[in-house]
C-alpha cells in the first residue's frame, strides 16, 4: 500500500491533538489499554468527555499545560493507505519543532478554529509548509459543531484563507468542515453539515495524489552503506545500498558515480525480496554497477545527463534550531546533505524572514526558531538540487561540532562552484 506522511499544524487551541485522536479512535486504531488510560487520565482531570488529545500529549509536560510540545508521530493504516501524523506544536516558541515534524510531510493539515478564524498563526504555519516544499494543504475548518454548523462562516474562513494563500505559490488547497471532538466530517461524511458536498477528510487522504511531490526526471542515489558479504559463496558481491532521491535506475542504465565522475552501467537493482526491474523514490534498495569503480557512502549515483550541481557555496533558507548561540557570519559547523559530511562556514546573513509579516527584512544572524536566508562555503563540494525540485538533495543540516546536536535545517535555493 501506499505511504502517506501527514502533519497537523496551526494555531494553539485549534484541535490539532483531538483531531488525530479522533482519526485514530474512528478508524479503530487504538488498543483497549490506550483507551482506558486516557479515560482514566481525563476522569481525573475533571473532564466531561474521553480527551482524544492525551493520545498526542504524550509529555508530562503537555498533558499538565494542555499544550503540544513536541512532535509526536503515530501510525496507522487502512485497506486502502497506510499513514504517518505528525502532530506539530502551534506555539511560536516551538517553530523549530513544528519545523521538524512537517519537513518530511507530504500534506499538511491545518487546523483553524471557525470562531478565531484565520489568526497570525494559522498564516505563519501555512506560509513555512509552503517554504518547506509541502505541495498539498487541507484546511479543517474546526469547532463547526460550536457555532451550529452554519455554512456563512465557514465560507468566511474560507474567503479569508484564499486571499491570503495567493502569496504561497502553486499549492492544492482543500477545504473541509469538521468537528474534532465528535467526529463530524473527520472519518464519514456528516449529516449535520447537508451543504457541504466534500468528501469526509481520511476518504480525502486515502485517495490523494501526491506523487508530484517527488522528482521523477533527475536520477539520484546517495549512497548510504558499501555491502560486501564476507562468505566464499558470495566473495565478489558488491552492492551500494541506499535510498532513490529523484529519478527511476534500471538494469542497463549508464550512470555517473560524482564525485570521480567515472561512468558505468547498472548490472541489478537488488532488495530483499530479490532483483527488481526498476527503483524510484522513496524505495530502499542496492545497486550492483558492472564495472569495479570506487564507490564509498558519501558518494552518489545519478543520471549522466542531469548531473546534480557541484557546489561549494550554497545560498538557503535557514531555521535556527539551537537555545545556546546564535548563527551568526564566520561561525564553523559540520554540514549533513544526503548521505555525505562535510565542513561549512557561513559567509554571510542575506535577509531575515519575519514570520509575523512573513516579509524579509534585514538581518546579522539567526536566534533560536529564526528562519533566514544564509550563504555557506563548504569544505568539500556538495551534489545539489534546489529545494523546489527535489526536498531530499536540496537539504542539509547544520551540527555543532563541540555537542554534536543538530543546529539548523537548511533549503537551497541556490548554488555555485567556488571561484563563481
Amino acid at each position: 500500500m501506499e505511504l502517506l506522511r501527514f502533519a497537523t499544524i496551526g494555531s494553539v487551541d485549534d484541535g490539532k491533538s483531538t483531531l488525530i485522536g479522533r482519526l485514530l479512535y474512528d478508524a479503530k486504531s487504538i488498543f483497549e489499554d490506550q483507551w482506558d488510560a486516557i479515560e482514566r487520565t481525563s476522569q481525573n482531570r475533571g473532564e466531561e468527555y474521553v480527551n482524544l488529545a492525551l493520545l498526542t500529549d504524550g509529555l508530562r509536560a503537555e498533558r499538565e499545560q494542555g499544550i503540544t510540545i513536541d512532535v509526536a508521530y503515530r501510525y496507522f493504516a487502512t485497506p486502502k493507505r497506510k499513514f504517518i501524523i505528525a502532530d506539530t506544536p502551534g506555539h511560536v516558541q516551538y517553530t523549530r519543532n513544528m519545523v521538524t515534524g512537517a519537513s518530511t510531510a507530504d500534506v499538511a493539515l491545518i487546523l483553524i478554529d471557525v470562531r478565531q478564524g484565520v489568526v497570525e498563526q494559522s498564516r505563519r504555519h501555512a506560509f513555512i509548509s509552503s517554504l518547506l516544499g509541502i505541495r498539498h494543504l487541507v484546511v479543517c475548518v474546526n469547532k463547526m459543531d460550536l457555532i451550529g454548523f452554519d455554512r456563512s462562516c465557514f465560507d468566511a474562513v474560507r474567503a479569508d484563507f484564499e486571499q491570503f494563500a495567493k502569496r504561497l505559490g502553486e499549492v492544492e488547497i482543500t477545504y473541509i468542515p469538521i468537528s474534532a471532538l465528535n467526529g463530524d466530517n473527520v472519518v464519514e461524511r456528516s449529516t449535520s453539515t447537508p451543504w457541504y458536498e466534500g468528501p469526509a477528510l481520511l476518504e480525502h487522504l486515502e485517495r490523494l495524489d501526491v506523487t508530484d511531490s517527488e522528482d521523477f526526471d533527475h536520477a539520484r542515489f546517495p549512497v548510504q552503506y558499501v555491502i560486501r558479504p564476507m562468505s566464499a559463496e558470495h566473495h565478489d558481491y558488491r552492492g551500494y545500498a541506499g535510498s532513490v532521491a529523484g529519478g527511476a535506475f534500471h538494469p542497463g542504465d549508464e550512470v555517473m558515480v560524482l564525485p570521480s565522475g567515472r561512468r558505468t552501467r547498472i548490472e541489478a537493482i537488488d532488495t530483499f525480496e530479490g532483483s527488481i526491474p526498476e527503483a524510484v523514490p522513496p524505495m530502499s534498495v542496492t545497486i550492483r554497477l558492472a564495472d569495479d569503480v570506487d564507490v564509498s557512502r558519501g558518494n552518489m549515483i545519478t543520471s549522466v545527463h542531469h548531473a546534480p550541481k557541484a557546489a561549494r557555496a550554497v545560498e538557503a533558507w535557514v531555521c535556527w534550531m539551537s537555545e545556546r548561540g546564535r548563527l551568526t557570519p564566520g561561525a564553523r559547523y559540520a554540514i549533513k546533505h544526503t548521505t555525505h559530511a562535510a565542513r561549512t562556514v557561513v559567509q554571510s546573513v542575506e535577509g531575515l524572514l519575519d514570520i509575523n509579516t512573513l516579509k524579509e527584512g534585514p538581518g546579522d544572524g539567526l536566534s533560536l526558531n529564526e528562519i533566514g536566508r544564509v550563504r555557506l562555503k563548504t569544505t568539500e563540494p556538495l551534489f545539489v538540487d534546489w529545494y523546489a525540485q527535489n526536498r531530499r538533495t536540496g537539504s542539509f543540516i547544520l551540527i555543532d561540532e563541540v555537542t554534536n546536536n543538530t543546529v539548523g535545517a537548511g533549503m537551497i535555493v541556490g548554488a555555485t562552484e567556488e571561484d563563481d
